[in-house]
């Protein structure tokens, strides 16, 4: 029987479908919903040091070919959120603790929590288009990401997985450095970044004017930097962007990923969205006489 089972970085999931980080993972019962559904792991919302309102309305539009978002990373600070990790981890699910700050230091106190919470892994927020002093800010510098990754290496023992922005040209420097500070896995790419204009207004419509791109628009850019990626590092990849359908996916792993997010693609298909993607590519295994989903990472590249 052709296997979906993934290993990513000692992270056993039992298929390769991973809730992104954002998306419903504000509760305990949503991040639950979400695993239940099928997914072989759930991200949780950035989570900060302290609460966070993030931006006002409107901070989301909807486009033919995906989303537009400026939320500001809104969340109720570290404390307030264990009870929500304790939920959905004694619930069963798979969770991985998503953490953003503007210093090393911080990230590797949010990140110890986590781990002290239940979480199988960590994900560090270095990739947000739209947070000042967060997020992409940090992570297009290779020297502050190896910083603050080998910060956080020092105080869990879970693994420590970096979310990429694709905002950059030097994505692959970056990457090689998540590698020499001893990140266990990237995942790329987070959305990216791009604004819209009302007409009739005649100003930005997202209150924060400028937002995070993602959807189908974006999975091209995501093939790509998972692509170059694979040729530079040894360390698994999760690719991310655009993933609605199994094809997607498979784009994905054939280009060099381990395992795939999916986040807006919820918005668009719905809960069952998990089901449909494992069913297609366990399909496709059967059809090709494949016995492990493992087999086909990377092979673009041949």
């Amino acid at each position: 029987m052709a296997s979906l089972r993934v290993n990513v970085a000692g992270l056993v999931m039992e298929n390769p479908t991973i809730l992104g980080s954002g998306i419903i993972g504000e509760t305990g019962e949503s991040l639950l919903s979400a695993y239940k559904a099928g997914a072989g792991a759930v991200v949780t919302k950035s989570i900060g040091l302290e609460a966070r309102k993030g931006y006002s309305n409107p901070t989301l539009v909807e486009l033919p070919f995906g989303y537009l978002n400026a939320m500001g990373l809104p969340n109720p600070g570290i404390e307030s959120f264990g009870e929500e990790v304790l939920l959905a981890v004694r619930g069963g699910a798979t969770v991985i603790g998503s953490v953003f700050a503007s210093e090393a230091e911080v990230f590797a106190q949010l990140s110890s929590k986590m781990e002290a919470f239940g979480v199988s892994a960590v994900e560090l927020n270095l990739s947000c288009p739209h947070a000042s002093g967060y997020g992409m800010e940090l992570g297009v510098d290779p020297g502050v990401v190896r910083e603050i990754v080998l910060a956080v290496k020092k105080s869990v023992t879970i693994p420590v997985f970096v979310k990429l922005t694709p905002n950059t040209h030097r994505i692959i420097e970056i990457a090689q450095a998540v590698q020499a500070a001893g990140g266990d896995s990237i995942v790329a790419i987070n959305t990216v970044k791009a604004m819209a204009i009302s007409i009739e207004a005649g100003r930005p419509i997202l209150s924060n004017i400028f937002g995070g791109l993602s959807g189908p628009a974006v999975k091209p850019i995501g093939v790509r930097c998972v692509y170059e990626m694979y040729d530079v590092v040894d360390i698994p990849i999760i690719g991310a962007g655009g993933i609605e359908t199994w094809q997607d996916a498979l784009e994905y792993i054939m280009a060099g990923a381990v395992a795939v997010q999916i986040g807006s693609g919820i918005g668009r298909r719905g809960l069952n969205i998990f089901k449909e993607v494992n069913f297609g590519l366990e399909r496709y295994l059967k059809s090709r006489g494949i016995e492990s989903l493992g087999e086909l990472v990377g092979t673009a590249h041949a």
